[in-house]
């Protein structure tokens, strides 16, 4: 049985857990890192990386069909789906291999298999076939993740009922595709899928499309993929599903009552749940609460030298969150005094087409805080750039604290959005007021100009709408 001795062990090779282990590395700590399946996690491997790959083929797609609108012509243009699924697979091949590269750069022990803590401090390393290995660190992070959520009766059967991994890899384009969730994967996937000619309908237990963004947000959006062909059915839930040899007929409970809808496939996107199980932790003092643990906003959990960042840790799901908790919780561990984190300063994206994105406050959000606000908006269409990129449709919003000038929050739906963001997410984070955002110069010309003519039109100063 071997026995090592660390600084820092992290369990699980994710977008949290293997930046925690080389920020570990560079401030001089020996650190660990312990994966049982692949390195990069999902996010790499089944998530954000093979998705995007996936959304660009269909975005080409999409402006292959609309040629005519630029001064082209093309006959018989058609897709390769094979060719579209292994080009996704191969960038996120790419891409794990270079996280090993850059673990075996800053030296980090790298452990095949899965952890449970044993005792404080102490973790079990298991792997079929392999001999248990103890390893023994001063801090323990968690970073394990999290599953899709299944909803009973619509269980993923690889064939007709599909899960994310399984939308992302399909042998066939369905001709009807059912939807269940209109969150950011679920719209992701049922904006692929349109995009490359599948007809979409997407069911969503709550009132609107997209419930954790700002309202104005959603309903811009839901009528943008309406106007794509989409069909949603809202404040409803699936119940049922029977299953034939090659479709699947679902029962929809909706207000005015039950209807049942024929498909070709289904998708079920309909939450998350964290990798909380054979960790250990019933023998610890950490918390879980509906399925993810509790941490401060250092990323401590109750018990003494256990950590957890990223999807365990609960919301926002996103792997760009799960880093900087992998940042900041090693940091606080070497001492440097990091900044608390602040999760409303996390810049959230979806990159369908239309693309959304936002920080900070929604409208409804800021009010029920008891701000007393300004809010500004500009249309894409008043933009000189999106204009000429045959892109018109979009807009920005922002949110101000009318008192402080404070940046609240900012939405945005439109091409490009989503690296657009980051300036709004920026100016959160230095506690940007009103005035600096107006006395900045944007570049001309480009989208990100109504950035700027939504933070004047809150104060009356717009110029060109």
């Amino acid at each position: 049985m071997a026995d090592q001795h660390f600084d820092i062990a992290v369990v699980g090779g994710g977008p949290g857990g293997y930046v925690a282990a080389i920020r570990a590395a560079q401030l001089g700590l020996r650190a660990a890192i312990i994966e049982r399946e692949h390195l990069g996690g999902i996010c790499l491997n089944w998530g954000c990386i093979p998705t995007k790959a996936l959304l660009r083929s269909s975005e080409i797609n999409h402006l292959l069909a609309h040629l005519g609108e630029f001064g082209f012509a093309a006959d018989n243009i058609r897709y390769d789906l094979d060719r579209v699924v292994k080009r996704s697979r191969a960038i996120a091949k790419q891409l794990a291999s270079g996280v090993g590269h850059l673990l075996r750069k800053n030296k980090i022990a790298v452990f095949d298999g899965a952890a449970k803590l044993t005792a404080p401090h102490t973790l079990a390393i298991t792997k079929p076939g392999a001999p248990e290995t103890t390893l023994r660190a001063k801090h323990v992070i968690l970073a394990t993740g999290a599953r899709a959520r299944q909803l009973p009766g619509l269980e993923s059967d690889g064939h007709l009922i599909w899960s994310y991994k399984d939308a992302m890899v399909p042998k066939l384009m369905p001709k009807r595709l059912l939807v269940i969730g209109s969150g950011a994967i679920g719209i992701e996937f049922a904006s692929f899928f349109r995009n490359m000619g599948a007809e979409v309908t997407i069911v969503e237990q709550m009132d609107r499309i997209l419930p954790v963004e700002d309202a104005e947000i959603s309903a811009f959006a839901q009528k943008a993929f309406e106007k794509q062909g989409m069909t949603f059915v809202l404040g409803a839930r699936v119940t049922a599903a029977e299953k034939s040899a090659d479709a699947v007929t679902v029962t929809i409970e909706t207000q005015a009552g039950q209807q049942q809808l024929t498909i070709d496939r289904v998708i079920s996107a309909a939450g998350i749940v964290g990798n909380t199980e054979d960790l250990g932790l019933e023998n610890t003092r950490a918390k879980i609460e509906r399925t993810h643990v509790v941490i401060d906003p250092f990323c401590r959990t109750g018990e003494p030298g256990l950590y957890a960042i990223g999807d365990l840790a609960g919301a926002p799901w996103l792997a760009h969150k799960a880093s900087h908790e992998g940042v900041i919780c090693v940091e606080a561990i070497a001492g440097l005094n990091p900044h608390p984190i602040d999760w409303t300063n996390i810049p959230g994206c979806t990159y369908c087409r239309p693309q959304i994105a936002s920080v900070g406050l929604t409208e409804a959000r800021a009010r029920s805080e008891g701000h007393e606000i300004r809010v500004g908006r500009f249309p894409f269409i008043g933009n000189g750039k999106a204009i000429a990129m045959g892109e018109p449709e979009g807009m920005v919003k922002v949110v101000f604290d009318s008192k402080t000038g404070a940046l609240l929050g900012a939405h945005m739906i439109g091409a490009e959005v989503t690296e657009m963001i980051q300036g709004y997410a920026i100016a959160r984070t230095l506690e940007t007021t009103e005035q600096e955002l107006m006395h900045t110069v944007f570049p001309h010309p480009t989208v990100s100009e109504t950035m700027h003519e939504a933070v004047l039109d809150a104060y009356g100063q717009a110029i060109h709408f």
